[in-house]
C-alpha cells in the first residue's frame, strides 16, 4: 500500500468472496445446507454497507442522546441474539439477557471510554460506537454460550449450583483461548487496523491489550450476571420437568 488510508475498489474486494464461494460450495456438496451461511453472507453485505453510511451521519453528530439510543440498540439485538440456541424460554430469559449484557457491556464500556481514553466530548461516536460494538458482541457471545450450557447441564440432571461454574468457563472458552493466541497466533482486528493506518505497533498493543482487558470482562461479567439472574428461572423450570 502507497498510503495509510488506502481505499480498497469494489473489483478488489470482490476477490476476497473467491474463498469464501470455495468453502460455501463444498458446504453445498457434502451437506447441501449452504443456505444459512449464503443468507448470512448476504445479510453481512447489506448491513454493513448500511451501517458505513449511517455512521458516517453518527460521527458528524454533536447529539448525546443519539448515541445513547444507538447502544440502546445494540443492548437489544445483542440480547435478542444470545438467546438463539438457548434452551430457556425466550419470553422469560430475554430480560434476564438484557439486564446482564446492558449491566456488564455497560459497566466495562463506561469505565474504558471515560477512564481510560476520555474521549472529549464524552459521547463522541467514533470511540463509543466502534468499542460498544466490540463489547456486545463478546456479552453477546458469553451470554449464549452460558445459556446453552447451562441449560444441557441440567438437563442431564445436574442441579444449578453444580452446572453454574460448567457454564461460566464453556462461555469464557472463546475469550480465553484469543488470550493465549493473541501476539502469537493472531494480530487482532484493532491492532491490525491501526497498523494498516500506519499507527507504530507499539502503540497499537497498548489498544490492544486495552481492547482484550475489556472483551474478557464484558463477557465474564455479563455471562456471570446472566447465570445469576437466571437462576429462579431455569430451578422452577427443573421443578416443572423433572428428568
Amino acid at each position: 500500500m502507497s498510503d495509510s488510508t488506502h481505499t480498497i475498489p469494489l473489483e478488489s474486494l470482490a476477490l476476497a468472496f473467491v474463498p469464501v464461494a470455495i468453502v460455501i460450495a463444498v458446504l453445498h456438496l457434502w451437506s447441501r445446507s449452504a443456505k444459512e451461511t449464503v443468507y448470512g453472507f448476504a445479510r453481512m453485505v447489506l448491513q454493513l454497507s448500511l451501517i458505513g453510511y449511517f455512521l458516517v451521519y453518527l460521527f458528524a453528530t454533536e447529539a448525546p442522546w443519539l448515541v445513547l439510543a444507538v447502544l440502546c440498540v445494540m443492548a437489544l439485538v445483542s440480547s435478542w441474539i444470545a438467546l438463539r440456541t438457548s434452551h430457556l424460554p425466550r419470553r422469560t430469559a430475554y430480560p434476564i439477557a438484557l439486564l446482564a449484557i446492558s449491566l456488564g457491556g455497560g459497566f466495562v464500556l463506561a469505565m474504558i471510554t471515560q477512564a481510560v481514553l476520555q474521549p472529549d466530548p464524552w459521547f463522541r461516536p467514533q470511540v463509543i460506537i466502534p468499542l460498544a460494538g466490540m463489547i456486545f458482541a463478546a456479552a453477546m457471545n458469553s451470554v449464549s454460550l452460558a445459556s446453552e450450557r447451562l441449560g444441557a447441564e441440567m438437563k442431564r440432571g445436574d442441579d444449578y449450583l453444580t452446572a453454574r461454574p460448567v457454564a461460566l468457563r464453556a462461555a469464557l472458552i472463546p475469550i480465553t483461548n484469543s488470550l493465549f493466541a493473541v501476539g502469537l497466533v493472531s494480530l487482532p482486528g484493532m491492532m491490525t487496523g491501526q497498523i494498516l493506518s500506519g499507527v507504530s505497533p507499539l502503540v497499537a498493543a497498548r489498544y490492544q491489550i486495552m481492547v482484550m482487558c475489556m472483551m474478557f470482562a464484558a463477557s465474564g461479567l455479563s455471562a456471570t450476571l446472566f447465570l445469576l439472574f437466571v437462576r429462579n428461572s431455569v430451578e422452577k423450570s427443573a421443578e416443572a420437568n423433572p428428568s
